[in-house]
């Protein structure tokens, strides 16, 4: 049995799978803004996923940054009450076993490499536009991190082909740097744009909602959305090319998005013809949780992304 844990800014999800299938009702808390409630609530979930399978399993966690190779410590996550902290070590400590940590990009993308949007391609970049953005690159359905670990991290670039204005109003990145692709790809950044044009104060699918109406501060918002995620998706296939761009996070959710993109790409992509797919992820929400289970192998049997992650 293969428990996945997906460790995320608003929910902890876990499930356990045996091969492909489910053998444990999928369960969600909410993330406790501390890293002590966070140790706490990953060990909550993996008790009670084994209670009700009735067996013990491998423990594989998705995390919104990495565990650095060189210190042990996590690293480059939004959720910054883990920065700086042993999380794999307490984990091991706290569960009495292996356990393997990899960002949460990296575990989407692997989900939806194997048996997701990106099955039966050679590359799949995958894309979280959620409360941060973030990305994983999938080569023969295995994660690539890099020696860095920052394989797929195109949030953490500056956007592309900025305007005066976008250069002007460019907000700082909780990296520290300005004008990073999460500051404006993120939700809360699409939520700041619309405030910036409008004015007002509106939730995501508020503005989703009134850009259907005919509002034409939504309707603005959402064509400054696409162009911008269009120049930073034009800059990743300039660099690896990759078969297919899985798009996942709240985000993703946004009316017919796949296809804007696709339309938009010519504009930008170096190339007469761009042959990238640009496709929904499959396995929805799911996806991380699913590729933090495959994390490790299943007993006789060869994950194609274990070792990798």
């Amino acid at each position: 049995m293969q428990i996945g844990i997906d460790l995320g800014g608003t929910k902890i999800e876990g499930i356990a799978l045996e091969a492909d299938t489910l053998v444990a009702v999928r369960r969600r808390l909410a993330t406790p803004r501390d890293y002590t409630g966070t140790l706490d609530a990953i060990e909550r979930l993996v008790t009670e996923i084994e209670a009700e399978a009735g067996r013990t399993g491998s423990v594989g966690v998705g995390i919104p940054g990495v565990v650095s190779r060189a210190t042990g410590l996590v690293k480059n996550a939004n959720s910054t009450w883990l920065i700086g902290r042993p999380l794999l070590a307490d984990l091991e400590s706290r569960l009495a076993r292996p356990v393997r940590v990899a960002n949460d990009a990296n575990c989407f993308t692997l989900s939806e490499a194997i048996d997701g949007a990106g099955r039966g391609v050679e590359t799949v970049f995958g894309v979280i536009l959620g409360t941060g953005v973030g990305g994983g690159i999938a080569i023969r359905q295995r994660i690539h991190e890099g020696p860095n670990q920052i394989g797929g991290e195109w949030g953490h670039n500056p956007l592309p082909w900025m305007t005066e204005e976008e250069r002007a109003s460019a907000p700082t990145c909780y990296c520290g740097r300005v004008g990073c692709v999460e500051t404006f790809l993120s939700g809360p950044a699409f939520e700041r744009d619309h405030a910036l044009l409008s004015g007002a104060k509106r939730s995501g699918p508020d503005i989703v909602r009134a850009g259907a109406a005919g509002d034409p501060d939504a309707i603005q918002a959402l064509e400054r959305y696409r162009d911008r995620l269009v120049r930073a998706l034009a800059a990743v296939i300039n660099l690896l090319d990759p078969d297919a761009i899985v798009l996942g996070g709240g985000m993703s959710n946004l009316p017919d998005l796949p296809s804007a993109v696709s339309a938009l790409l010519p504009r930008y992509v170096f190339s007469d013809t761009v042959m990238t797919k640009v496709v929904l992820n499959v396995h929805g929400d799911s996806s991380g949780v699913r590729g933090a289970a495959w994390l490790w192998p299943a007993p006789g049997a060869g994950s194609p992304g274990a070792s990798s992650c």
